[in-house]
């Protein structure tokens, strides 16, 4: 059998050939060996655990059960089962659809969409930079920095329930437009027509993509790349003018200074010396007083574009007649093309006067009069139109509501925040409420440390301090004062803890302050970087054909649990997992079965 990092560089290495067309992909299912790099892979997940309509879960995987699979592909039996549909909570107090696919499913998903990112990726446009590898929301914020200088407009775009209005015939023409290979597409078209189960009554899809399934990222950016091709055709017709026509006012001081600079030169007597060294000083004063550039020059125009999934956002430099004639002409592209809805209520043209909302973040263009020193302490205009990233306080008060930290109180028609104890937390031991803390902390700051304004983060932070102190309180029916004296050592609290080795260890609040990061920094080019699998014993454990806890040879299928936590270390095989900090262990059939009859002592 071919090696699955070789057959996905080939692949890679071909797509970069922009008329090729894949032939035989299906044949690529067949491999045993790039199923063991999908299992490896999906292996830690918890959710592999939550049993689909099927009733099977990760646990219980063997060599046989991935054979059987490859029969029922290479005799086009292979059928997926419908996802098993649940509702999860949403901020806002609504619920969100959630698809749970049957494990099975989700291994051949995973090697389709190692097959579909290897051809795809290299040809993905710059600005998309959703459910890409080594991409995010961070690249996409740092792109936006980069190359937003100077926007007059921001379009903020949002496409109408794009996973679920995804039409399934262009979506299969488009991947025949490089896939020629009907088996293949087939089972792409299988997964999109699955269906899915809500109170076992089978619900048929006649769009969009499997509710979390693994394919369905990698389908969505297959999709929208002619959206992303188009906005770039588009780019290309709206920019105007190589650069803006210099200001006048600006020009005028600067030919004053010149010239001064010139007579100074072959100047000897003192006075006129000086009257010149003071012309030249004023004129560099009233020249940083304005822009070197005209900002309203109408024969110079700029449009940036930048996508996250399915949320885009636009700076041009232009009119606002400008951005509603590129809103107009990117709505009637969705229709016609792509069959989709842009949102009207969240598609807004926003001048940069005020903030546009992309990822969470608010972004604004930057002005100021202030001046600084360059080179030979030379006075020059501070940035004036560059891109600034903002926290918003509304961002830092949902997210506190969202922990139930705070509360809100008015005085005088000003809001004041006060932390509040958890309750739900007061079960918790004392290192899970401080670890919790920490990890809630750390993880609002590692998301928005690129943020112009990251400072102030440590008004979240001092909110859910004092929250914590008083979920102290409230688990021990104590005050605030006796809590932080039973806690605190040299001005810092901290809990003090055994580790298994009988080592004595403490576990401080954090304290490293929020000091803004630097963005992201990616090459955007064409060249795709060689796909890489690192593997781990996983694969080789359920090959050895020996018990790990008997020490029988036969065919292994390997135990699963959800968490390590979780086992109570009582029984052989918990102590085996435990020492060896593995949620999976390969075990026979017999002894299979006596753990979940719980006859394995």
């Amino acid at each position: 059998m071919r090696d699955p990092e070789r057959v996905l560089n080939s692949l890679a290495k071909q797509s970069k050939i922009a008329m090729y067309r894949f032939e035989r992909l299906y044949r690529i299912l067949f491999n045993k060996e790039i199923y063991y790099v999908a299992y490896q892979k999906l292996y830690a997940k918890e959710g592999n655990m939550t049993p689909g309509v099927d009733g099977k879960t990760i646990d219980d995987m063997s060599i046989s059960r991935i054979e059987q699979l490859i029969e029922l592909l290479k005799s086009e039996q292979y059928q997926p089962v419908s996802s098993k549909r649940i509702y999860i909570p949403k901020k806002n107090g609504t619920k969100r659809p959630l698809g749970i696919p049957s494990f099975d499913d989700k291994l051949v998903q995973e090697v389709i969409r190692m097959i579909l990112e290897a051809i795809y990726e290299g040809s993905f446009e710059s600005c998309s930079h959703g459910f890409r590898p080594n991409r995010g929301c961070h690249t996409a914020l740092s792109r936006i920095k980069d190359t937003f200088t100077g926007s007059k407009w921001f379009v903020e775009g949002d496409i109408k329930g794009f996973f679920d209005n995804i039409n399934h015939d262009i979506l299969i023409r488009t991947l025949e437009e490089r896939i020629s290979d009907n088996r293949f597409t087939r089972l792409i078209r299988k997964f999109l027509n699955a269906g899915y189960m809500e109170e076992w009554i089978f619900h048929r899809t006649y769009s969009g993509t499997p509710q979390g399934g693994i394919i369905s990222p990698v389908l969505a950016n297959i999709y929208l790349d002619k959206f992303d091709k188009y906005m770039n055709e588009y780019i290309q017709n709206f920019n105007e003018g190589k650069k803006r026509k210099p200001d006048t006012v600006y020009s005028k001081y600067a030919l004053r200074k010149i010239r001064a600079e010139r007579k100074l030169k072959t100047e000897t007597d003192e006075k006129k010396r000086e009257f010149y060294l003071n012309r030249i000083n004023e004129c560099c004063k009233a020249r940083n007083n304005h822009p070197s550039l005209d900002e309203m020059d109408s024969s110079y125009r700029r449009l940036k574009y930048t996508r996250y999934a399915d949320d885009f956002l636009i700076g041009i430099i232009g009119s606002k007649a400008d951005c509603v004639k590129v809103k107009k002409d990117i709505k009637d592209f969705l229709e016609e093309k792509l069959k989709l809805e842009l949102s009207d209520e969240k598609t807004l043209i926003t001048n940069t006067k005020k903030n546009a909302k992309f990822l969470g973040y608010e972004i604004g263009i930057y002005k100021t009069d202030q001046i600084k020193r360059i080179g030979k302490g030379t006075a020059q205009r501070y940035y004036r139109s560059k891109v600034f990233l903002k926290l918003s306080m509304d961002t830092m008060k949902k997210k506190l509501f969202e922990y139930d930290a705070i509360k809100l109180t008015y005085h005088n028609g000003k809001e004041r925040w006060h932390p509040k104890a958890r309750p739900c937390m007061k079960n918790n031991d004392d290192l899970e409420i401080l670890c919790q803390y920490n990890g809630e902390i750390r993880g609002f700051y590692n998301y928005y440390s690129l943020a112009n304004n990251s400072y102030t983060i440590d008004s979240f932070y001092n909110i859910m301090e004092y929250s914590m102190y008083k979920t102290y309180a409230c688990k021990y029916k104590s005050s605030v004062r006796k809590i932080l004296r039973k806690y605190s050592k040299n001005g810092e609290f901290g809990i003090d803890y055994m580790k298994k080795n009988g080592k004595a260890v403490r576990c401080e609040f954090y304290h490293d302050g929020f000091k803004r990061k630097p963005l992201s920094r990616i090459k955007f080019n064409d060249d795709q970087p060689l796909i890489k699998i690192t593997r781990t014993s996983l694969i080789d454990r359920i090959k050895a054909n020996k018990c790990e806890i008997c020490g029988t040879e036969s065919v292994l299928s390997m135990h699963h649990v959800k968490k390590l936590k979780d086992l109570q270390g009582k029984k052989i095989w918990e102590k085996h997992m435990i020492a060896r900090r593995r949620k999976t262990i390969a075990v026979c059939h017999d002894c299979h079965w006596k753990i979940h009859t719980g006859r394995l002592d």
